[in-house]
């Protein structure tokens, strides 16, 4: 089992209810998921838990059988380096770095960084020629595609990936992806992807979908 969530719950200072309210559910190795639910659900916040980004208030969030909730910031930062990667809607790459050194980034952080795997996500995505570029000079689909290879570099454990097609066209949303879930399937990583499209959510062999906070 790569990830189990048990009854999870997570309220915001200055909220009048609960974001997430007694949250369950298990991920397999390999497995991946659409999460679905209209704003305000509780999906980002799901997806920071699980990331451990942020930590739950109760209930237990335990990847690679190692409970996330107890751990202390540093103690999540460095349990989540190189097991789990994270794409953004918004691409998060670093405008003073060129593709290549974006790619290497996280890895490079995580200790983890191979030159030849970088060079075959590269390929993979339709990026060698433009390793020189900066962020800037990329189309949008492009830059996801950079977000995408700089995530998977370090051969995650777990993807997670937040609307990552949010900003893109449907025709290019479907081909990026299309290229991450074939990538994953590769590595053996599992996938949980947040999603508003429905046909996206579609695309994947499972889906869970938040309402209220509860998984309905």
């Amino acid at each position: 089992m790569l990830l189990r969530l048990c009854d999870v719950t997570k309220t915001y200072s200055g909220s009048p209810a609960p974001v997430l309210r007694g949250v369950s559910f298990e991920l397999e190795r390999g497995e991946m998921l659409a999460l679905t639910g209209e704003s305000g659900s509780g999906k980002s916040t799901l997806l920071h838990l699980v990331g451990g980004l942020d930590t739950a208030d109760g209930g237990m969030v335990a990847l690679d059988g190692i409970d996330l909730t107890p751990l202390d910031d540093a103690g999540r930062a460095g349990f989540r380096r190189g097991r789990v990667g994270v794409i953004f809607q918004q691409f998060n790459l670093i405008p003073s770095l060129t593709v290549a050194a974006n790619i290497a980034f996280q890895a490079r952080l995580a200790g983890r960084y191979d030159k030849n795997r970088a060079r075959t996500l590269a390929d993979r995505l339709g990026l060698s020629d433009h390793l020189h570029k900066y962020p800037e000079q990329l189309s949008g689909g492009q830059q996801q595609r950079v977000a995408i290879a700089r995530t998977l570099a370090p051969q995650p454990h777990l993807v997670l990936a937040d609307e990552p097609t949010g900003n893109l066209d449907e025709a290019t949303a479907d081909t990026v992806l299309t290229l991450l879930q074939d990538l994953v399937a590769e590595t053996g990583a599992g996938l949980i992807l947040v999603t508003h499209s429905e046909r996206l959510a579609g695309r994947l062999p499972r889906r869970l979908h938040l309402q209220g906070g509860r998984l309905a």
